[in-house]
């Protein structure tokens, strides 16, 4: 059997061990605990600015929850693109194909994720942050068009962004459970994901020309910068009495956040930097993002 069907058959072995109902497993009718933050206070966007210093406890605790539901919004709208081109690949596969039938175990993954991110915003009490208009058609060619090296590492990059914080988030027993129980099942599935995207998209860089190369290059970092400006959506500012445009001007020019987004991309930016796919033009994409 060759190496990309014996990984497939390693990641389907492994979802049978390790697949999670969030429905069943997550308590979703338990409050949330006094005093407890949503994601380490240090990685929201306006830790050590004068904006957060001017805010009570209560009001640093809302932001982090806010800033939550605008990563599991921009986590629904990229799951959405992912399943689509998933199945895209799929319909063009052979279905007795081991690689072929993960593919639609990781759509099932997705679509699971998908409702655990609906309730977990549900149950914070907070709105749908939605992509920009731009973002959103952006998303709709994505979705209906990637195939080879920018499907794969547009996949990663959403992924691994994600999964840092979230792996950090599931360690913190200073947390909301809530959140933390969200991340861990995520990370737990995702790793699967995570492998299966990076070897293929190995095997696809191998087998792409110059011209290829190059435009993929371009469409993956497009990519990372929508991904990174849709992190924090401008109106969970206003959620704790901040002006959106003076929350994302703070945010933007914020040292510590700097450093979280380059914190968060370094392994997907530095794999794909290996790859030969974050240089030339496409790299300065990157660095506007705040990715590296």
């Amino acid at each position: 059997m060759e190496a990309r069907e014996l990984t497939a058959e390693r990641l389907l072995e492994s979802s049978l061990r390790t697949s999670y109902d969030p429905i069943v497993e997550i308590d979703w009718s338990a409050p949330p605990e006094p005093g407890r933050y949503w994601l380490p206070p240090e990685r929201s966007s306006l830790y050590g600015t004068p904006l957060w210093d001017g805010l009570t406890e209560e009001q640093r605790i809302e932001l982090t929850k806010h800033e939550v539901a605008s990563a599991a919004s921009a986590g629904l709208w990229f799951e959405t693109i992912l399943m689509e081109m998933l199945i895209r690949q799929y319909y063009d596969s052979d279905p007795t194909s081991r690689h072929a039938q993960y593919a639609l175990t990781e759509v099932a993954d997705e679509c699971r994720h998908s409702i655990m991110f609906g309730r977990l915003i549900e149950a914070m009490g907070c709105p749908v942050y939605p992509a920009s208009p731009f973002d959103h058609a952006l998303g709709r060619w994505l979705k209906a068009t990637a195939r080879g090296p920018h499907m794969y590492a547009s996949i990663l990059i959403a992924e691994e962004i994600l999964d840092s914080f979230q792996r950090e988030i599931m360690g913190d027993d200073t947390l909301q459970p809530l959140i933390r129980m969200v991340s861990r099942i995520h990370v737990v599935e995702e790793a699967r994901h995570v492998r299966y995207a990076r070897e293929e998209l190995a095997r696809q860089v191998a087998a792409a020309g110059p011209l290829r190369s190059a435009y993929a290059r371009i469409v993956i970092a497009r990519a990372a910068y929508s991904i990174a400006g849709r992190l924090v959506h401008p109106r969970v500012y206003a959620a704790v009495g901040i002006r959106p445009r003076d929350g994302q001007a703070a945010a933007r020019a914020n040292p510590r956040f700097q450093e979280t987004l380059r914190w968060s991309a370094s392994r997907v930016s530095s794999y794909l930097g290996d790859l030969g796919l974050v240089r030339g033009p496409a790299r300065l994409l990157w660095s506007r993002a705040g990715l590296v």
